[in-house]
């Protein structure tokens, strides 16, 4: 079992080369042409974001708009001095209309600020609230109307409101008293035709319009714990960056430990098990009912009912004893491999402290990737904002014309407006009927395509730099004197140099992949609705096979990039040696990836654990440290959760550049066995570890 399958169906082995010293020096450009398409994809991807640029308006993300398509509170228009948007009539705002037009049907203006007060139409006219409640009505209000004119043309709110602002809205203050929903003091309004409502409606149409109303104050109160607690959140990342690279020191001496008592732990669970199964089987002997059969009683809904039967703990029983046994015998026939692993491990913890800036490059990685987000973003919100301002007709009753496009300038004289003498010409959503204004889709897809491609490109920019500066080490014969003055930056000039192509040609087949995942998506989104099940099994199908797709050849680009570092092959020719190189060691393989999984999986929830309880006890007052205690809170959960996320980005950031060590040194050593014998010319590179887990020596190293 120590040996591998050798040749047949996976290619041969790597045949001994004198020359081969480590990651080759003297190598040429490879995959111009994918470079070449990277080159003129980037242009584009220039050239489309100024399109969008000259063409998008964010203002229109920013800020409201009135009923005339008019900005609130934008500087250098009218309604500068107006920064919020006032609807005449919030309950419309429920209307099925809004899912189609996303535009509620009631008229719209901008206001200074949003009604502090209960009051109706009415009861205001001819007081000396009229001139509060003129701020309210359309701009070019004529106060000599009648009542019914105003009401009918649209011209004020039947009723005022005691609102908020809410994202530049005014909503509904809506509160709870005795258990009785509630709009400032009253529970009832008028809705201008002498008949009053129950405000449950006006309140069901406010949540509807846009859900609960104290997430303005909520996000207020986030934002001061923010203020008053930032200091000890870096320190808490800054502490879960030391247990980070602390752990990864520790695996050089512990991870043998670590593994064979999680491997000892599994044992003695699954035997627990197994005693637990027998003990309630044998305590059911005789009670009634329990010798019941699982298929005479059918599914239950309350699953608790099958923990009453014999069968199921029989059941039980044989599934853990036969998962016992395979771990065991996993044990008795893969212990070398087993070994193997763990030294692999402990020779990537000692590589990482030989090439200790490799801790660093995360940080290269992660202000790319930032640079490829926000472009793509701030390009999407141009594109999306490069519309124009389209208007539609509405009306409160029955109106054959609802919905058609029109002009507010002429509108009021227009036919339209003489068959529907009740509807208006409001501003619908931005739009438009343009040879650009259709292409709007495609440049939205090429925008994400090219985020995938460049984000793909990114990690495997990265991945090529790591995979170069630890295949140094590991074919540095006498270590870590044969190493390299600048590893690292050695590795990242020969990617960009030289490697370019053979980079974006992975992320493009990946970046491929995962469009054709996101168009899955909406698509499925867009048939949910649908009944028929076979689109729905075939949409599922589709979606699990592209998922898998992506893993695989996110596992193949990853082992592909290690060898174009070390050889400097182009990028099919190295995810081919790659691939028949791991399948002519698919137990090793195997092995190695499962005890890293595990090694990096508890390394994660101790680093996560041990700063997110030391950051509870903190922030909630229970330990303090030296003289100074944790700030006042309006929340206490908002930095310990935001230590919690940041704690485990910063242990997967540390613990990805291990994974990519481990990696590297795998395939070396792989490399090793299969070109060296251990001869004075054909020496083993590997550690002395390894050396004796195999039985191998080095023939000169042993004479002298």
């Amino acid at each position: 079992m120590e040996d591998e399958r050798k040749d047949g169906a996976y290619g041969t082995p790597q045949k001994y080369d004198p020359t081969f010293k480590g990651p080759i020096y003297n190598r040429g450009c490879t995959d111009v042409i994918c470079c070449v398409l990277l080159l003129l994809a980037i242009v584009g991807y220039v050239a489309v974001g100024i399109i969008a640029w000259t063409h998008g308006d964010p203002r229109k993300v920013i800020y409201p708009t009135d009923s005339r398509g008019e900005f609130c509170g934008q500087k250098g228009t009218k309604n500068a001095n107006k920064p919020f948007l006032f609807y005449f009539n919030i309950v419309k705002c429920a209307s099925p209309l809004v899912l189609l037009e996303f535009q509620c049907p009631t008229p719209q203006i901008c206001v200074e600020k949003c009604p502090d007060r209960y009051l109706t139409y009415l009861n205001a006219r001819g007081s000396r609230d009229f001139e509060y409640y003129k701020q309210f009505c359309v701009p070019d209000f004529q106060t000599n109307k009648g009542v019914v004119e105003v009401l009918r043309d649209g011209d004020c709110p039947a009723v005022l409101i005691p609102s908020k602002p809410l994202a530049q809205r005014c909503f509904p203050a809506i509160h709870a008293h005795k258990g009785v929903l509630m709009v400032g003091n009253e529970t009832t309004y008028e809705d201008g035709h002498g008949s009053r409502k129950n405000i449950t409606e006006l309140v069901e149409g406010a949540k509807k319009a846009n859900g609960v109303l104290e997430a303005r104050q909520l996000a207020m109160r986030i934002f001061e714990d923010y203020t008053v607690s930032w200091y000890w959140i870096v320190i808490g990342l800054v502490i879960a960056m030391v247990l980070s690279l602390l752990f990864i020191i520790l695996l050089r001496f512990l991870a043998g430990i670590m593994v064979w008592v999680m491997i000892i732990m599994v044992i003695l669970v699954l035997g627990y098990g197994i005693f637990h199964c027998y003990m309630e089987y044998a305590r059911l002997r005789g009670e009634a009912g329990s010798d019941i059969s699982l298929v005479d009683l059918g599914f239950q809904t309350d699953l608790r009912v099958y923990l009453h039967l014999r069968q199921t703990w029989m059941a039980f029983m044989i599934i853990l004893s036969i998962l016992e046994v395979i771990i065991i015998l996993l044990l008795i026939f893969l212990r070398k491999r087993i070994l193997i692993a763990i030294a692999l491990i402990k020779e990537a913890s000692r590589a990482v402290g030989y090439v200790m800036c490799s801790m660093l490059y995360p940080l290269v990685t992660f202000f790319l990737l930032c640079l490829c987000i926000a472009y793509w973003a701030s390009t999407a919100v141009f594109l999306s904002t490069s519309n124009e301002a389209v208007y539609k007709i509405f009306d409160d009753e029955t109106c054959p014309l609802v919905g058609k496009t029109c002009k507010p300038e002429i509108f009021p004289s227009s036919n339209e407006s003489r068959l529907c003498p009740k509807a208006r010409c409001q501003f619908a959503f931005y739009g438009g009927e343009s040879g650009y204004h259709q292409a709007l889709l495609g440049l939205q897809i090429f925008n994400v395509f090219m985020f995938f491609w460049l984000a793909n490109f990114v990690l495997a920019l990265g991945q090529v730099t790591l995979a170069g500066a630890f295949a140094s080490y590991y074919w540095a014969l006498r270590k870590p004197d044969d190493l390299p003055a600048f590893p690292l930056f050695s590795a990242f000039s020969r990617a960009l140099r030289y490697h370019t192509g053979s980079l974006a040609f992975g992320a493009l087949i990946l970046a491929i992949v995962q469009i054709i995942r996101v168009m899955l998506e909406y698509l499925d989104q867009r048939l949910k609705a649908a009944e028929n099940k076979f689109a729905k099994f075939l949409m599922t199908c589709l979606k699990c096979c592209f998922w898998c797709l992506e893993k695989f050849i996110k596992f193949l680009n990853r082992n592909a990039y290690i060898m174009i570092a070390i050889y400097g092959t182009n990028f099919c020719t190295s995810a081919r040696n790659a691939f028949f190189l791991l399948m002519r060691n698919i137990i090793r393989v195997a092995v190695l990836d499962k005890v890293t999984d595990f090694l990096f999986l508890l390394g994660k929830l101790l680093i996560v654990g041990s700063v997110g309880i030391l950051a509870f006890f903190f922030f909630t007052h229970r330990i303090r440290i030296v003289q100074d205690t944790a700030p006042p809170l309006n929340y206490y959960w908002v930095p310990i959760l935001t230590v919690i996320v940041g704690s485990y980005l910063i242990a997967h950031g540390f613990f990805s550049v291990y994974g990519m060590c481990v990696d590297t040194l795998f395939l070396c050593f792989l490399e090793d066995l299969e070109r060296n014998d251990g001869s004075a010319e054909r020496p083993y590179f590997m550690s002395s570890s390894l050396k004796k887990l195999l039985n191998k020596t080095n023939k000169k190293l042993a004479e002298s």
